[in-house]
């Protein structure tokens, strides 16, 4: 039996973070949506199936292949066996991963819909073939309708099938307390904790991993949660963390940091100022005094001194985000920002709530709407917003990469060019100008 994971075209719902990944690429918790998924499906995973929009196939391969997973991409024929599909939205976690785990081993073929939605399935391989075409265009409503008539179909809506991106920021201090246990067992830490750090809560939920330093004068407060931090991590002396953290490898706290529960840091990111309750993949700076709160932060982002998001309105009324052009009330009094990769911010950026900030953006000012995807944001200085050239984002891109020693390849520099194409639209209606950039 194989396992085949796929997008749909609610994939759109979380844009700008997932213009440059896939869905199941988002990070909740201590794993992203895939791991989850392998962890959870009890079959055969030596090999999986992956089912995303074309133009992220060979970023998706080559991406796979860096996490040690033999995965094939949005190849006819894959499937020669019984499949279990999975949504790439699908959270498997709090019991949802136990309870799609039995329908595999006790049930025969079925779907097992949520809201209306396919959350997952189980087919022969015969029928699985069958419909390999619509999971190729990514046309899972069609599949749904074609197979409800063949096959049992099972409804659960109380899965946790995500629809918005600030579902991820709700679930994620929870999911580093859950994921905690079973991600240490068995391991010695090995890094080195200085004389002087003071632990609040017991140290067996400090876990210091080989090659970390946590220098003197750091506070580590895991009385509400577990704080994990990364190999060849360093967290200078002043710096404070507070559980549930979750710190990747080979990444900064600069002394003085405020790292707040519910804190999930990539590698190789470098974080000062006060972060909480928020998400940021790697390779991404927030090297001075600011605020990130209950946000989602992409990769190779570089946020600029005193830079702030709101996640909380005045009125402490619930925020509204705007989504696939309607405003969705999140039911939340507490949403940040949602920033997609390569943005860049300058100092003294502010930035409201529920807001997002589209790919390879660069932001001046107050930021008091949704700034589209390659664009030059400064309406509160005076200045139009004018779109940015796509050579000059590639370009910085190279720049910054090599700073961290890595090379821009030739798949990522594609993905760049379909997005900058995919988001012309969305420029055009912003009122976004083609040309130069300058403050009046």
């Amino acid at each position: 039996m194989k396992l085949a994971i796929f997008e749909d075209e609610l994939v759109e719902n979380f844009y700008p973070l997932t213009h440059t990944r896939t869905v199941c690429d988002l990070r909740v918790g201590i794993y992203d949506l895939k791991h989850r998924i392998m962890r959870a499906v009890k079959v055969d995973v030596s090999e999986v199936n992956f089912y995303v929009r074309s133009y992220l196939t060979k970023l998706c391969r080559h991406r796979l292949a860096e996490e040690g997973i033999k995965a094939r991409v949005n190849e006819e024929g894959a499937i020669d066996d019984d499949v279990v599909l999975v949504s790439g939205r699908l959270l498997l976690a709090n019991g949802a991963d136990s309870k799609l785990s039995k329908l595999v081993r006790e049930e025969g073929e079925f779907l097992l819909l949520c809201r209306g939605e396919l959350a997952a399935a189980k087919l022969s391989a015969q029928r699985a073939t069958c419909v390999e075409s619509k999971l190729l265009k990514l046309d899972i409503s069609g599949l749904v309708g074609e197979l409800k008539g063949e096959v049992k179909v099972l409804t659960d809506d109380g899965l946790p099938l995500l629809r918005y991106p600030w579902e991820i920021v709700v679930h994620n201090a929870e999911l580093i307390k859950a994921d905690y246990p079973s991600y240490v067992e068995g391991r010695e830490g090995g890094g080195e904790l200085g004389e002087r750090v003071t632990v609040y809560g017991s140290e067996r939920d400090v876990f210091v991993d080989e090659g970390a330093v946590v220098e003197d004068f750091v506070v580590l407060d895991a009385r509400e949660g577990p704080i994990y931090i990364g190999r060849d991590t360093k967290v200078q002396s002043g710096a404070r963390i507070e559980g549930p953290t979750f710190i990747g490898s080979d990444t900064i706290i600069v002394g003085g940091a405020q790292i707040r529960e519910g804190s999930n840091i990539g590698d190789v990111c470098r974080v000062g100022g006060e972060f909480e309750e928020s998400v940021m993949h790697g390779y991404s700076n927030k090297y001075h005094a600011g605020f990130i709160g209950h946000a989602y932060i992409g990769e190779w982002v570089n946020i600029g001194a005193m830079t702030t998001n709101s996640d909380l309105k005045d009125t402490y009324g619930t925020v509204k985000v705007t989504v696939r052009g309607e405003r969705v009330d999140t039911g939340l009094m507490k949403v940040g920002c949602f920033m997609g990769d390569m943005v860049k911010t300058s100092i003294g950026v502010m930035i409201y709530t529920g807001k997002k900030i589209g790919v390879a953006s660069h932001l001046h000012g107050v930021i008091y709407e949704d700034v589209p995807s390659f664009t030059i944001y400064a309406k509160s200085l005076g200045a139009e917003p004018v779109e940015l050239y796509l050579e000059s984002a590639i370009e910085i891109q190279r720049r910054m990469m090599r700073r961290r020693k890595k090379e821009l390849k030739d798949y990522e520099v594609e993905v760049i060019r379909k997005v900058f194409e995919m988001t012309e639209e969305e420029r055009r209606r912003a009122g976004v100008k083609k040309g130069r950039f300058k403050l009046p």
